[in-house]
This record gives C-alpha cells, structure tokens and sequence, in this order.
C-alpha cells in the first residue's frame, strides 16, 4: 500500500512539476507574470523569432530568499507540457535569471503558435509549482510570407503630377469574399504606408488603435499588426474593408507638404482562415479589390486636423451588401525587399481613457470654449446639435492667453477639425487620422437654437498603451503636482515614437529630450518595449559614418547633429542596460555605439570637439541675444568635447560588459585622453572656465562625466555651489544640463540644495509652472504665465517632457533606490531627507519585482519602511545625520546588519546624530 501510495504521488508530482519525487515534492508556489521580450503577455503576432523569457516569484512562507534554478519547457500544444515537450525543455539550469532567458530550443517560424511554463528552484533547493501556462503567436516574420501587394487608390498614382495626387485625401477600400465551412481559427495581418483602419463585416477590427501601425523608418522597416478575426468571419458573404490616410508616411511632417512626398499611401492586408477540416483560405491585397477617394474623411493630416462632410456618407460600405459599383479598381504596387516587412515589436498608440470637461464658457451666439482641466493628447468626440449645411468647426489651446483662445504656439500647424453636416440632428462625430495636443477645446458653428452643455464633447486620450504605475507620492502637494504633471507628459508624448511636443509642427523623435528622459521614464512606466523600438529605428537611420540625425525617424528639415543629440546612440542602450539587466540591448546597439564615437573623432583635434551642438537647449537667462539665446552661454567646444568623451567611457563600459577586452581597453585609455585635454583646455589651475562663460553646466558635465582628476572633484563641486548661490539658488540649466543637477549635487552631499532647487516657487523652477496652472511639463522654464501669458519668445510648448527629468530624483535621491548591479539585482537604498518634506513613498519596478521604501519624518525620529522583492539583495544607507536606532524584518524580528539584506519587509528606526552621537 506505502508503495502505491509513494507512486500515486510521483505520478501526481510529473504532471504538476514535471520532474519532481516524493522526497522533492513542489512546495513553493507557482512563478507568475510571465513575459516574453520587452514586457509581451501572451502576444499575437509576435515579432523575435527566439523569445526571451521573464517572470516573477513572491515565496509564500517566507523563507525562499533567492533563485537557484530554473525549468522552461515549450511545446506546440498545452498538453505537450505534460509529456515531453516538442519544441524545447531546458532542464534545469542552475542560474539566478529571471528575465529575457533566452529561447534554446527547435527554431520558430512565422504564424506558429507555442505555449510555455517555467518552474523554480530556490536558494534552499525547493521546486516551486509550474507557473500557468502562457502563449506565444508569431506574426509574419519575413517579407516572404506575404502573399499580398500594396494597393492604392487610382489617383494616388505616383506618375500624376503633385498637383493633381489626391495624398491628403483618405482612400477606402473593399474586397468581398465568401465562406462556406466552419471556421476554427481567422487571423488578419495588415499594415500600411501610411495609417489605416481596417474592418470586417462592418466591425472595426482596429477600433482600439490609434494611427497603426506607427512610425518607422518606412525605406528600411514597415511594422505589421495581427488581429484574430476568428469570430468575425461568418457564413457566405464578407466583407473586408479599410481606409487609409498619410499619416507620417505621406502627410505633412517638419519641413514636408503633402505634395513633396515622392510616394503615395498604400495598404496590403492578407486574412488567413483556418477551417475545422484542416483546410485554408487566404484572402490578400490584389487587383480585385476596389477602392474610393470619395468618402466622408475629405482631409486629413496630423498636424492640420481633418475634414469631414457628411453629405459622403456611404452607409455600409464596410459591409457586404453594399453597391460598390461606382468604385474603382485599385492600383498595384508590389512589395519590395529592401523595406523589411516585420511584427510591430511594442504596443500601438491606443484610445486609452475618456476626460469629460470640467467648464466652459460661451464666446458668442455659436461658439463655445470647453475647458478639460488637462493638457493631453488625442481627439475629441462630439454629440453635438447642429443644422444642415452649417460647418462645424473645432479648434485646439493649450492654455487661454490673458483669457483669449491662443494658437500661436502650435505655429504653422492648423490644428482644426471639421464637421460639415448634411442633416439638421444631434451629430456624433470623432476624427479618425490625426491627434492633438490641447487642454481648450474651442466649438463653432454648431445649432444657435439651443443652449451648451458640457456632455456636448469628450477627449479621447490617446498615447502608446504603456502601463504607467503612478509610484510615488508625497506629503507636499505641489511636489505630487509635479509628479502627475510628468506622468501626463510621459503619457502625451509617447505617441509611437517619443516625441518632443505633441502640438505644432513638429512632434519628432528628438534625441536629446530623449537623452534626457529615459532612465525617468523607466522608473515611471513599462516603457521598454517602446524605447527598444526607437533604438532600432535610431540603428537604422544612423548613416555609414556613424552620423546620428537629430531626430527619429528621420525627414528632411535639419541635416545636420549635434552633441548632446546624437549621443543617444550611447546614451538611451546604457540605460536601459542599467534600469533591466538585458544584454541584448547592448548586443544590438554596439556596432552604433562604436560608429558614433567614431563619428566623434572625425569632428575632433588633439581631444577637443568641434561638433556643433544646440548647446545647452532654452537654458534660463542667457547673456546672448536673438535666436542664439536659445543654445544657453556654455561654451559649444566644451559641450561637445564633454559629450565625446562620455560616450567613450559608455562604449568602454559595453565593451567590458560584453567582453570586448581589448576594445575596453582602448575606450577606457581613449577616455582617459579626453578627460585630460577636456580638462587642461577649458579650465585654468584654479578650475576657473577659460573658454565661454562660467556655467552651472559647464561644471555639471565636468563632475557628471567624470572629466576632472579626483584631486579636483570637490573644487569642481564647490565651484557648482557658488554659481547656485550666485544665482538665489536657482538653476540656470537647459536640457543638457538639467538632467545632471540633482545626481551631481547629491553626490557632492548637497542634497539640501536639490530639495531648495525643487521647491523653489520662482522662475526658473518647476513649481513656477504649477503656479501658473501647468498640467504638464513646458518646454522653457517660463513658457507661460497668468498674468503676462505666452513667452513672446517662442518655443512654447506647454507639454514636453524634457525638464520632466527631475522625476528621476523622486526615486534615485527621495526614495534612494539606485542599481547597485544593471537591473537591481542588487540595489542600494539611500533615501535623502529634508525638514521640508514630512513623509514620501513609492516603489520601483525592477525585473526582480517592486522595491517599496516609505519613510515619514517625525519630532525626533526617522522611520523607514523598505520591501525587498524575491531574488534581490539590498543594502540600507542611512540618510546623513542619521544612525540606525532600532530595525527589524517584518517588525518584529531584530537585525544588526542592513547589507546584503534579502526578500522581505524591512523596518528602520532612524535617529538623529548629534554632535557625532546619536
């Protein structure tokens, strides 16, 4: 009976655990959160070819500190979990990695589908539970499997003269087609040049998505979506219709018009069905589809708005009994190999939430100001009174000018949606091909019969779909302010791509704002799939010379770089290296990595750069005049020569961590050379700046970029401290210099002047703009007030993320979590207190899981509050000032040591040091 009893369970054991026996029985819990690539949850359409694994684990019982080992196994169905698995088993690994594992097993291939489950052993041996089982879906991976071809509208034809192309008209498209069996599987894969929705059977299968499928460089890669059709394909008739517009392919962008564009919009769609017998059908893009430019969208363009006349109207047209007769036939364009065809690699741009308005005022008889109380971006959606043959018209602010609708600050782009009604009713209309950045809504021309209501018009907030985790709060209001007024220019900004403004005419992927935001970004979102998609675009667009445009994708308008831009070849792959441990970000970058430093040799002599820069961008006060303000009084060399020589000490550090010996070696002494020329050029014995004006930059870059001999280091940070003191202890940075202010100061142990600088309430200072109403981040320190209204002096975004670095400092100095090891695996807790702030709290993202720190300040203690994920060690610094009075695991179990500490609840009572004692 013992013995049945003991092969009963080891029967049990091999379908729970795979490999376990009654001696190692699973008694942990199950891993959870399993992801593949850059944060995927059961994908469709997926895009690597070999996965990368990653999950969590949180012990139950409290003893499990830390992974020993792991299991993957992968099969093409559920049940081959349960048997030997077809594709991959990986056995057990002895490694502590829980994310971006790499796939081992049977290549993959397009459309396939694989089912995973991973397992753990701990640091005592214990086997955890096989975790749920997760999917994965390729998409099309290679042009290859495209059986379709562009289509077009026949006016669109490039032959025709601009003048006479219709690219800013949106162009429809049909195809009927017929099923007579029963569907077991549909998936649709569509793309364009250009934007589109698409449909099936009159649903809108991209009803969710924003402008898919997004910005790439169109002439090297195009991204491709899959949808599963399956419920929507229905006995006989279908239909399968689109519509596509210009979008950032074909509308206008920077310096573009629609009629310098050289090649129209297309789309290509292919549905493949799967039968319950086996069989297949495939349904494509070709010359039996017909199409129309006579639609109701008559306009549209992202930076102008769109046009949209009821009186074109064609009910049903996505359906399959509508009379398409007088449609046409479409044009032909085949697929080329030399723009590759792949998975979209993050999630699109999506409706993500609705704001309703909080006020509004009447302007006159038929026009109306609807205020949202939130600067944002996307559409609007009115259900508005109107009459028949009366246009409507919606206009965009970003902010009231001294109580006056202002546009000027969205420059040339017209930003104007409008409604044409061919009927006298209550009108529901929302723009399909463009998006807006705007706070005001201004409304006019609707029916003057009837009096506003705020249920006239709703926002559709529209940004990447990235999950932002809203971590951080604390005891002063305006610092939570700031917080959400960065959350929302996160949020309005990353529309794709990460773009610099979300309003005027421009709204490119500039490099230095992302220089600037990304280690932020990844504290405040899942924002690593998005900036991983950038990267490979800013790969692609990077020239044989190593040359780096200023923004990406690249259109033509400026042709030139800079220092401090171009560095985000470096720059954006080394953080994100540090933020999650994934060597593949820095595999993939580091042929660009070392072509742009190459780059920076060639504008180079005797160590010194003379690259050009835009300095240090919109930096407050300058002492030049014109235009040329703009670039700050830091002097251009020396900018240029401080960013050449990080971007060395950053190829050094890839190169090491890579295994590149002897190209670390020849980094770090090339570093070394620069840091000496950087040195001896632009400072005198006394450390004074001998070239261009003393700046908080200048020395900023100098500590920043560890450009000065040790000797010289706290000379370098008294020098910094005077220039603030000089100035009332207020910045005078720009973009370049910003993003390294607080990480420097706190270095130098002035924390006491970082709290100063962020709770300074005068310009130049974040709060001055909380003070003047900002819902979101600006692009100058005093773009906008009150009282006086916009900056005359342009460059007046209300809504960019730049100077939203700071945020970086809520975490790293208010909470002190900084990587003590690239992902945190290892990490350091140092929070950094002040008399001025009573309590914060908030948490980190790490591969790991969260670490949470809370501390609250009272009479005459500290106490902090600190939660270790599984597989981490931590160690405790106190604040300066004070000692450990009294700390516990769980508050209740007493510990003497706070390195090294694992999984688990932390509590520190902190006291004063007084006179060296406590």
């Amino acid at each position: 009976m013992i013995l049945i009893r003991l092969m009963l369970l080891t029967v049990l054991c091999t379908v729970l655990t795979g490999a376990c026996t009654s001696r190692d029985s699973a008694v942990l819990a199950s891993p959870t959160s399993l992801e593949v690539g850059e944060g995927f949850v059961n994908p469709i359409g997926y895009y690597e070819p070999k996965p990368r694994f990653s999950w969590l684990f949180a012990p139950s019982d409290g003893a499990s500190k830390s992974q020993s080992a792991y299991q993957i196994q992968v099969s093409s169905s559920p049940t081959g979990l349960l048997n030997k698995p077809d594709k991959w088993d990986s056995g057990k690994v002895q490694s502590s990695a829980m994310s971006w594992v790499d796939y081992q097993g049977k290549p993959l291939t397009s459309r396939e589908v694989v089912f995973w489950r991973v397992r753990i052993w701990d640091d005592n041996n214990k086997v955890s539970q096989w975790s749920e089982v997760a999917k994965i879906e390729l998409g099309l991976l290679n042009n290859s499997d495209w059986k379709a071809v562009w289509i077009g509208a026949p006016a669109t034809k490039e032959e025709l003269s601009p003048s006479k192309r219709t690219l800013a008209t949106p162009q429809y498209f049909r195809k009927p087609f017929s099923v007579s069996k029963h569907v077991s599987k549909a998936r649709l894969y569509v793309t364009a040049k250009g934007v589109f929705k698409v449909y099936l059977n009159g649903v809108d299968v991209s009803e969710n998505d924003a402008l898919p499928p997004g910005w790439t460089p169109y002439e090297k890669r195009i991204e491709t979506l899959t949808y599963d059709v399956t419920q929507l394909v229905q006995q006989d008739a279908n239909l399968l219709g689109a519509t596509i517009a210009g979008g950032w392919y074909a509308g206008r962008i920077a310096g573009l018009m629609e009629t310098d564009h050289t090649k129209p919009p297309r789309f290509m769609a292919q549905l493949e069905i799967t039968y319950q017998d086996g069989a297949t059908d495939i349904i494509t893009t070709d010359s039996s589809w017909k199409s129309t430019q006579s639609g109701p969208v008559r306009f549209a363009s992202n930076y102008d708005g769109e046009k949209y006349d009821q009186h074109f109207e064609m009910p049903g047209w996505n359906s399959p009994r509508f009379d398409d007769t007088g449609w046409a036939a479409v044009i032909e364009e085949a697929v080329s190999e030399n723009t590759a065809l792949r998975p979209k690699r993050h999630l699109p741009v999506r409706n993500i939430n609705t704001l309703k308005p909080i006020s509004f005022e009447q302007i006159n008889k038929d026009t109306v100001v609807f205020d949202f109380g939130q600067n944002m971006v996307g559409v609007p959606s009115i259900a508005l009174p109107v009459v028949a043959g009366k246009e409507v018209r919606l206009r965009f602010a970003e902010a009231l000018n001294k109580g006056e609708f202002y546009t000027e600050n969205y420059r040339s782009a017209h930003s104007t949606d409008y409604y044409l009604p061919a009927r006298t009713e209550v009108a529901s209309y929302t723009p399909t091909f463009t998006f807006h950045g705007y706070r005001y809504v201004e409304v006019s021309g609707f029916d003057d019969s009837k009096v506003p209501v705020l249920d006239w018009v709703s926002a559709k907030v529209q940004h990447s779909d990235v999950e932002l985790y809203n971590n951080f709060s604390s005891a002063n209001p305006k610092l939570n302010k700031l917080f959400s007024n960065i959350n929302w220019g996160l949020k309005s900004n990353f529309f794709d791509i990460p773009l610099d403004c979300p309003q005027r005419d421009e709204r490119l992927g500039w490099t230095g704002d992302a220089n600037a935001f990304i280690a932020p970004s990844m504290y405040m979102a899942d924002v690593y799939g998005f900036w991983a998609a950038y990267l490979e675009s800013l790969r692609e667009e990077q020239t044989e010379d190593g040359f780096v445009p200023l923004y990406i994708p690249f259109v033509e308008w400026i042709n030139w770089t800079s220092s401090g831009w171009g560095d985000a070849a470096t720059i954006l792959p080394w953080e994100l290296y540090m933020m999650t441990g994934d060597k593949k970000i820095l595999e993939d970058s580091y042929p660009s990595m070392k072509a742009w430093v190459k780059y920076h040799e060639s504008q180079a002599s005797q160590g010194i750069s003379t690259m050009k820069t835009f300095g240090d961008w919109l930096q407050p006060f300058p002492k030049a005049e014109g235009k040329s303000a703009n670039r700050g009084d830091t002097d251009f060399s020396l900018i240029s020569t401080a960013f050449f020589a990080r971007s060395v000490e950053l190829a050094a550090k890839t190169a090491k961590t890579l295994g590149h010996a002897q190209d670390a070696i020849f980094f770090e002494n090339q570093h070394s050379e620069l840091a000496k020329s950087f040195r001896n050029y632009f400072f005198d014995n006394n450390l004074n700046v001998t070239h261009g004006e003393s700046t908080q930059t200048a020395y900023l870059l100098a500590l920043a970029f560890n450009l000065l001999p040790e000797s010289e280091v706290a000379q370098a940070q008294e020098k910094l401290v005077a220039l603030l003191e000089a100035s009332d202890t207020h910045l005078r940075t720009g973009f370049l210099g910003t993003p390294l202010l607080a990480q420097t100061l706190q270095k130098a142990g002035r924390t006491d002047l970082v709290y100063e600088l962020l709770f300074k309430e005068t310009y130049p200072s974040w709060f001055y703009s909380i003070n003047n109403g900002a819902t979101t981040t600006w692009e100058r320190w005093n773009s906008y007030s009150i009282k006086d209204g916009f900056n005359p002096q342009g460059m007046n975004s209300l809504n960019h993320y730049a100077y939203g670095t700071i945020s970086r400092w809520f975490y790293e100095g208010i909470l002190g979590v900084t990587p003590a090891t690239p992902g945190f695996k290892k990490v350091n807790i140092a929070p950094q207190l002040t008399s001025r702030l009573a309590f914060a709290e908030g948490s980190v993202p790490t591969p790991q899981g969260e670490v949470e720190v809370a501390w609250e300040v009272s009479q005459d203690s500290v106490n902090v509050d600190i939660t270790i994920p599984f597989n981490t060690l931590a160690t405790f610094i106190p604040p300066k000032g004070y000692r450990v009075g009294k700390a516990a695991r769980s508050k209740d179990l007493s510990i003497t040591e706070w390195s090294a500490l694992p999984t688990g609840r932390y509590h520190f009572s902190l006291v004063p040091v007084i006179n060296g004692k406590g």
